[in-house]
């Protein structure tokens, strides 16, 4: 119905909050234990509950013995042989990252592998090394083992001074995994997995595409054969680059030839993997072959003695005896310690979800957590550095049909045939293949960069972020970028809840829809009321410009009409006095006879007009006396007698928030202007009502205006009755030719109470 109609009906009881509570039964007491009840039963102990807690912690335990082995084994052996093929190039190419020996790649495919199978809740990722991880890795190991310089004779170090170097670097790279680890397991224990939420999407897409950027910049020095200077710090990625320019005309040829036709092999045949995966079996195992191929052409052409190519080197054999952390490095890599385990968990949580979400079945983020946090800190004691998920490895392992971590096994054991037999046959396998390698992988992260243009179409905010992460991670490096990434994702989300959208919403003729009547032109204003939507949550950022927002969307300025009514109050009061003063002097001269009683109501009748000209400001829609000031007049429309304020998108209130809602029926109030709130969430109940919290009204009157679904009902002030509010079965506004005189309803109106109302027709109810 048209909201300027005269009669506007609600076919149902309008609840408010105290009704609501009536109606539906409101429990005294929350059905969810208290702090004090959870930790009271967490000292409870059984065979049952502790029978759930080892489930709980040892995932492998509930689901091993119900190992089907007909329809999952042979998914799983084919799965865990493709990820290995893939495990053997990826760990030999990485640990370069790192600033390692390519072994130490190896052992960090393997162990962590095998600690997760036991502690992870996921059934298709695959841990391991990754060049994110390995190249924060490498900035740690690089500030705390930097290469040795020249010897003061101008010489080179000699091989011992190198295998010294190693060592060194060894046992920083495993103590910086053991403390990593030791972060994780604590952020798990303590259930702090849903930090996750805080690191955007397009701001972790960002930083894994400035990482690839830092990546990319690394092996450009085994790609042209060059040893440009190692630079450590903010900017560094430009001092390389600038200096691998400089010794372009150095640039070793054949190494240069041996980078571009193992790059070339590789994009192409990656791309035919691409294009006929649904036909073929199995992906082409490019990177094996052309390790395979490449190590036997340096082997019989003798690359590195005749033309100088770089070969990985002394591969050792078998498995290093485990090595206790030294845990005086733990504070100069605390720092960075958590930026890598908040880096590998986020891409290990995301792709765990994702492949979770697919099949469906769950994982859990706090024991993912600690899974990694396991993985990384026994890994640590077997010389392994950091791990996480592989996009790629994951990729594969799900493609080729695995179906549980058991794939992840068979990954290990042909993994571990390579560590013990394997691996000095790969001694003259040339850097540039193992550069090529990294870099071919990193083609997901920059094809990331296409995020740019859909965020510049749909989300100016989300771009901006994503800029300044990309930019600082480059610019600043992995840990300083990883902080001012953060930092401005939360200021640019404080800012957006800081300026939310405000809008007054009308009604849709025809429809139940209230919509923002800037934005639709069928949505009408009801006559005499002002709805008042905020987007976003009220709270402290943003409570002042909630209420500038409600005093210029309705038209009503607070102050104003504050000041108006002082000045009416003060010459209402100015009026009295002189009225009493005249009486008063009236009658004393009355009574010493010099002034007959015919002068003194002549007098008296003179005065009148005046006083009630001051009457006349009366409270509703505050038509100021004579003396005030055309603004203020124009204060607020004179047919607004209600102010609805939604308040279905706040879920929490703080002290703030709270006071301001109190000023603004206290302010309204004081000029007659009714105030509803509607659409209040539990969470704003609950503060309301719990002991000890900020709470928005302590009497019966103010929960009234509390609307879960409507407005509540007004009635004439001359209807109220010992402040007590009980609205009709079918409440509505009521309005008055002159509405000034309107309040809230504080009693139900008897039927000759109703007859005695003249004037009256029902304007229109709002519904949310």
């Amino acid at each position: 119905m048209d909201p300027d109609d005269s009669d506007y009906f609600v076919q149902r009881e309008i609840l408010d909050a105290e009704r609501l509570d009536e109606v539906a039964q409101k429990g005294t007491r929350s059905s969810k234990p208290t702090a004090a009840e959870r930790l009271k039963d967490s000292f409870r102990c059984s065979a049952s509950r502790l029978g759930l807690a080892v489930l709980a912690r040892v995932p492998v335990l509930g689901w091993l013995p119900r190992y089907a082995v007909r329809e999952n084994l042979l998914g799983d052996v084919i799965s865990g042989c493709s990820v290995a093929v893939m495990h053997l190039p990826q760990g030999l190419a990485y640990a370069s990252l790192a600033g390692l020996r390519p072994v130490f790649g190896l052992y960090t495919s393997f162990y962590p592998v095998l600690v997760y199978f036991l502690f992870g809740t996921s059934r298709h990722i695959s841990i391991g090394t990754f060049a994110v991880t390995s190249i924060m890795v490498g900035s740690v190991v690089q500030r705390l083992a930097p290469d040795a310089g020249p010897a003061a004779n101008g010489t080179n170090q000699t091989a011992g001074d190198a295998d010294a170097l190693d060592a060194d670097r060894v046992r920083v790279a495993a103590s910086f995994a053991v403390l990593t680890g030791l972060v994780q397991i604590l952020l798990g224990a303590v259930r702090f997995g849903f930090m996750v939420t805080y690191l955007s999407g397009p701001m972790i897409r960002a930083y894994t595409t400035g990482s690839a950027v830092l990546v990319c910049v690394s092996q450009l020095k085994d790609i042209f054969g060059v040893r440009p200077s190692r630079f450590t710090g903010p900017l560094s990625a430009v001092y390389t680059l600038i200096d691998i320019c400089r010794l372009l005309p150095e640039t070793n040829l054949a190494q240069l030839l041996v980078s571009a036709v193992a790059l070339v092999a590789l994009v192409v045949i990656k791309e035919i993997n691409a294009c006929y995966r649904t036909k073929l079996p199995l992906p082409v195992p490019v990177e094996l072959l052309l390790i395979i191929a490449a190590t036997l052409a340096a082997h019989f052409g003798s690359l590195n003695v005749n033309y100088g190519v770089s070969v990985v080197g002394e591969i050792p054999s078998g498995l290093r005896a485990p090595l206790a952390p030294d845990a005086t490095l733990f504070t100069q890599m605390m720092g960075d310690a958590l930026a890598v385990a908040v880096v590998s968990y986020t891409i290990t949580i995301s792709l765990a979800k994702t492949f979770a979400l697919k099949h469906s079945y769950k994982v859990d983020s706090n024991q993912e957590l600690v899974a990694l946090g396991l993985s990384n800190a026994v890994g640590g004691c077997f010389l392994c550095y950091p791990v996480t998920a592989s996009m790629s490895r994951t990729l594969v392992q799900e493609t080729t049909g695995a179906r549980t971590q058991v794939a992840g096994i068979f990954s290990s054991v042909i993994l571990l045939v390579a560590i013990l037999e394997l691996g000095p046959l790969f001694e003259n396998l040339p850097k540039a293949i193992l550069a090529a390698i990294v870099i071919v992988n990193l083609k997901g992260m920059f094809m990331q960069a296409v995020d740019v243009r859909m965020l510049w179409r749909t989300n100016k905010a989300d771009l901006l972020v994503w800029l300044v992460t990309f930019t600082s991670t480059v610019l600043l490096n992995l840990d300083l970028g990883l902080a001012v990434s953060v930092g401005f994702a939360m200021f640019t989300l404080i800012l957006r809840m800081q300026r939310p959208q405000y809008s007054i919403l009308g009604h849709v003729s025809g429809t139940d829809l209230y919509l923002d009547t800037d934005t639709y032109k069928e949505a009408k204003e009801i006559t005499g009321i002002k709805i008042f939507r905020s987007s976003t949550t009220i709270n402290y950022t943003n409570a002042e410009m909630f209420v500038d927002a409600l005093q210029d969307k309705s038209g009503i300025d607070f102050g104003k009409l504050l000041l108006a009514k002082r000045k009416q109050e003060a010459a209402l009061k100015s009026e009295q006095e002189k009225e009493k003063k005249t009486q008063k002097t009236g009658v004393e001269l009355l009574s010493s006879g010099t002034f007959t009683f015919k002068e003194f109501n002549r007098e008296e009748l003179s005065e009148r007009p005046r006083s009630q000209n001051a009457d006349t400001g009366r409270h509703g829609d505050y038509t100021i006396n004579q003396t005030s000031s055309h603004c203020d007049e124009e204060a607020v429309r004179s047919d607004t007698h209600s102010i609805v304020l939604d308040l279905s998108a706040t879920s929490f209130v703080d002290t703030v928030s709270v006071n301001t809602l109190k000023n603004i029926f206290s302010n309204l109030g004081q000029i007659q202007l009714n105030v509803y709130l509607a659409g209040c969430q539990g969470k704003s109940d609950a503060a309301r009502q719990s002991p000890g919290r900020a709470r928005f009204s302590r009497t019966r009157a103010l929960k009234r205006c509390l609307g879960l679904s409507s407005v509540l009902s007004v009635e004439p002030q001359r209807l109220t009755h010992n402040d007590k509010m009980i609205s009709p079965p079918h409440a509505s506004f009521r309005q008055r030719a002159s509405w000034s005189s309107w309040r809230l309803l504080v009693s139900s109106p008897s039927p000759s109470q109703r007859a005695g109302c003249s004037s009256r027709f029902t304007t229109p109810c709002f519904l949310f």
